[in-house]
């Protein structure tokens, strides 16, 4: 069995539980997934099965959609609801204009410090370990980038957002970010994730789901898992030789990629056979599923 299962995670379990749980269901151990979420978080997790598994690179690496509900007033060690208030606030005394005006400074390629309840690891060991045990690792600040920002809604207590942003972010951490951009405070007391790259909420299917219905149902092949990557064509010969990890010439002008240059091939059943690059007019494959 090979594919993507677009699960929707329920909260109070890891990502990790959330593979435990699938690997029963199926009957296989060859399952991982595709980006953490938080245990408290709820929302699309695409969990990738068989040799669907050496996609998860480039499936993490998608752009992200979260809503997240932020409570003023307060910080917590872990920035969310699960975690000791370490300090109150003021609450914003900013209009709901002024709040998107203040939005509107965190959209587009901004710094942002990991915090240390996370799963980063530092030296082989993973921060919250370490934030367990009362320490705190000076960490560096990482370049994300935040493509959309909105606000959906907003009063002098509480704000829920909608986020469009790349891999590698934390809400959590852009919540406190903002509440302190508007002299108070923040943590984000909800969160959930519309969208991962092209898995959206609306067709996730819960744990219970998956338990029930056949396979079919939910197992995306790992072609369409990369639908809206660029297909290149070639003959029987040259799939032959693509199929042997060989690179094979380019006869056709391309059109501009915008997926970090990848492009997929696929075999004369339309399943995916390779994914790869092209340069100096040759395709180079960099994964083959045979």
């Amino acid at each position: 069995m090979d594919g993507v299962i677009n699960v929707l995670k329920p909260a109070g379990i890891s990502s990790h539980d959330v593979v435990q749980q699938i690997r029963k269901i199926l009957r296989t151990k060859k399952v991982g997934h595709t980006g953490t979420l938080d245990p408290d978080a709820i929302g699309v997790l695409p969990i990738c099965i068989g040799k669907a598994t050496r996609l998860a690179e480039y499936l993490t690496a998608s752009t992200k959609r979260y809503r997240a509900l932020m409570v003023f007033g307060y910080e917590t060690d872990t920035q969310d609801s699960s975690g000791k208030i370490i300090k109150t606030s003021a609450l914003p005394v900013l209009e709901k204009e002024q709040f998107e005006k203040a939005l509107g400074n965190f959209v587009g390629e901004i710094e942002q410090i990991p915090p240390m309840f996370s799963a980063l690891k530092v030296k082989g060991q993973p921060l919250y370990k370490l934030a367990r045990e009362g320490k705190d690792i000076q960490r560096e600040a990482r370049k994300i980038h935040i493509y959309d920002l909105k606000l959906i809604d907003y009063n002098y207590k509480s704000a829920l957002i909608d986020v469009t942003c790349s891999k590698g972010t934390y809400i959590r951490t852009l919540c406190q970010d903002i509440g302190r951009a508007i002299n108070s405070g923040a943590y984000m007391s909800f969160l959930m994730r519309i969208e991962s790259g092209i898995f959206h909420i609306q067709d996730a299917f819960t744990l219970e789901e998956i338990n029930q219905l056949n396979p079919e149902i939910f197992l995306i092949s790992m072609s369409d898992s990369l639908r809206d990557w660029p297909v290149l064509k070639f003959s029987d010969r040259e799939l032959m030789k693509i199929a042997h990890g060989n690179s094979v010439p380019i006869t056709t002008s391309l059109e501009p990629v915008f997926n970090q240059g990848k492009y997929k091939v696929l075999d004369k059943n339309q399943e995916l056979l390779a994914i790869g690059f092209v340069k100096e007019n040759y395709f180079k494959p960099e994964k083959v599923f045979r």
